[in-house]
């Protein structure tokens, strides 16, 4: 009965450490780094603040108001307003003003800032997507050697458990007087060897699953279990095998839009000309009309005068007034030289653009290469593997017959788990490649927003 409830209890927590250690798929992982991104998060405040700026371009078409209030305490020689005349009194003046300039002309300068901030609100969210999409590649990258140097564990297992059962087959032949004792420590050589190798690829497997929870901004502390990659190679029979074909498949639209990195780029160049006219403004004249009413109050501290009520002199003395101002600029070498340094910058951001053009260009059709490429290799590695697994079986049976050196065997044997390794290699580049083709043909790196 203590039997059977300790069998219970040990199946409650086996089934506990199964569920804490769910599988993390590809997607997964990707949309867990785009929802805690630094770089993500950073760009999106930066996306408030572009509506912000928008906003505000739209209140500068309005006219500018103020409003003032003053009051200034005044003795010793001054002049009476009532007279005119000089007198030595003391005497306390309030002022109350209320006005409001538009802008009549001013080149272009805040209908250019208005369509710039516009610009900027439009192209806030393909910053958001860009960082969004280097995210994404950065984490499958990651996430491929994470996938590759897990599975490489299970090879090199696989090979360290055959190389101990051959210790143990030696062993016993040596104790029938069939093998020598150089042969046991050459086996025994030999699975000291696939230990050290099994130890070094585990390491390499924390480095990688750390390297991935960095790229993540996964907690450090936690667990997290990668899951494989789905590999389909006959896919690759449908891209392009050359050069030229790649090219005409993009000339007629099968990379169909440009991708965010390049649109950014775009609006960078366009936000670099709005400043330049921005700048360029600067050096024109401007016309802006304004108007205003104004009041004041006046007293004579003086001993023996008496003044106005408050009331009566504030609308006594009230005026409205109008004006017209035209400034004309005749020199201003730092106006010149920021118009100049602005229309530089617009001149290398359409550099930057070409670039980001040309970048997208090759890093897509690198990928379809690469793709066509990986997809080959994993159909050779597949026959050579299959030829290899085969050519050392044969010489173990040899070697328990005799007919083979443990040299032989083992050399049969490194290139094995050589094959084996190439292999799994290909099917990871092979996968991480379906992913950027499908990201330059359809724009989605296997989640969606």
């Amino acid at each position: 009965m203590k039997t059977k409830h300790y069998i219970l209890i040990m199946g409650f927590f086996v089934s506990l450490s199964v569920q804490g250690q769910e599988s993390w798929t590809l997607d997964r992982c990707i949309a867990y780094a785009q929802e805690h991104a630094s770089e993500v998060r950073r760009q999106t405040l930066e996306q408030e603040q572009k509506r912000a700026d928008y906003r505000t371009s739209l209140l500068n078409f309005l006219p500018s108001v103020s409003a003032e209030v003053s009051g200034q305490y005044s003795w010793g020689r001054n002049i009476d307003p009532e007279t005119n005349t000089y007198n030595n009194v003391t005497t306390f003046n309030n002022y109350y003003q209320l006005g409001a300039s538009v802008t009549l002309f001013d080149g272009g300068a805040i209908w250019n800032a208005f369509r710039q901030a516009r610009l900027d609100r439009a192209s806030a969210q393909s910053a958001v997507q860009q960082a969004r999409d280097d995210k994404a590649i950065t984490v499958m990258e990651k996430y491929v050697d994470a996938v590759y140097t897990r599975r490489s564990i299970a090879l090199a297992e696989e090979k360290w458990c055959d190389s101990k059962a051959l210790l143990v087959k030696t062993q016993r032949l040596f104790e029938l007087g069939e093998k020598s004792r150089p042969d046991v420590v050459q086996v025994e050589s030999q699975v000291a060897e696939d230990e050290y190798n099994l130890l070094h690829q585990r390491h390499l497997a924390d480095k990688a699953l750390n390297d991935l929870k960095t790229a993540m901004n996964f907690p450090a502390g936690d667990s997290l279990a990668v899951s494989a990659l789905p590999v389909d190679v006959q896919a690759a029979a449908t891209l392009p095998a050359s050069r030229t074909a790649c090219d005409s498949l993009m000339r007629h639209g099968f990379f169909l839009a440009e991708r965010p990195a390049v649109t950014v780029a775009a609006a960078k160049a366009e936000h670099a000309r709005m400043e330049w006219k921005i700048q360029r403004a600067a050096l024109l004249p401007k016309l802006s009309l304004g108007g205003g009413v104004a009041t004041n109050y006046y007293k004579n501290l003086t001993a023996g005068y008496k003044a106005e009520g408050f009331g009566s002199q504030f609308r006594n003395n009230m005026g409205e007034y109008v004006y017209m101002t035209l400034s004309i600029p005749i020199f201003n070498a730092s106006s010149w030289n920021r118009a100049r340094r602005a229309k530089t910058d617009w001149q290398e951001a359409q550099l930057d653009l070409a670039d980001a053009r040309r970048k997208q260009h090759d890093d897509a059709l690198q990928a379809v290469l690469d793709y066509r490429g990986y997809a080959r290799e994993v159909e050779q590695l597949q026959r050579k593997v299959a030829s290899d697994s085969l050519a050392h079986h044969l010489s173990s049976r040899k070697y328990e017959e005799g007919m083979l050196s443990v040299y032989d065997l083992h050399t049969t044997a490194q290139t094995l788990m050589q094959s084996r390794l190439l292999l799994l290699q290909s099917e990871m580049m092979l996968a991480l490649k379906a992913r950027l083709v499908n990201y330059y043909v359809t724009g989605e790196l296997g989640v969606r927003n």
